[in-house]
């Protein structure tokens, strides 16, 4: 496992601290600046929405227009300020940042990219055709279904349980998914 994986509380709270950074700082401009609606009295409430549905707007466009995060992205276009209550290994599945020997490879932590079965070690191989994880397979998408399949099991409870399944079951049993 990535001893740098975040949880779901970590994922949280930098959203709360995004947002708390952002009223902050729209505060602190308006402050500086002048208010659009300096000669009226708006109440605290129309102004928190204001702040907020501005600080989400700004958040939209840096999430849609990042370098990062991609994969993600990818199954979650659009920000929110409800948890995805992803847990660690959901977010490894689908960020593709796991035990994966496709990953490791590509930051030199691995020779091969291949599970020890012998197809390619990505996170699809493990949820759909790797012989050591039969218990938890899923149906394989067509290729030009990729996307659209990882959208799907993201928001299926059942399909969640079966890919953190096949993440513990590969952080317990390391041994069995060295490459050959």
């Amino acid at each position: 496992m990535c001893p740098n994986a975040r949880t779901s509380r970590d994922v949280v709270w930098q959203n709360e601290f995004f947002v708390k950074n952002k009223i902050m700082l729209v505060a602190h401009v308006a402050t500086q600046h002048g208010q659009p609606y300096s000669l009226i009295k708006l109440p605290k409430p129309h102004i928190k929405g204001l702040l907020r549905k501005s600080m989400l707007e700004e958040w939209q466009t840096s999430w849609k227009n990042g370098d990062t995060g991609r994969k993600i992205y990818n199954i979650m276009p659009s920000v929110s300020l409800r948890p995805t209550n992803w847990i660690r290994e959901d977010v490894m599945f689908f960020s593709q940042h796991g035990p994966f020997p496709a990953y490791l490879k590509r930051f030199h932590l691995s020779d091969s990219d291949y599970c020890s079965c012998g197809g390619t070690g990505t996170a699809l191989h493990y949820a759909t055709e790797c012989i050591y994880t039969v218990s938890w397979h899923m149906r394989k998408p067509a290729p030009n279904f990729e996307q659209e399949w990882l959208k799907r099991v993201a928001n299926n409870l059942v399909s969640r349980h079966k890919i953190r399944g096949i993440i513990k079951f590969m952080s317990e049993h390391r041994d069995l998914f060295r490459p050959p």
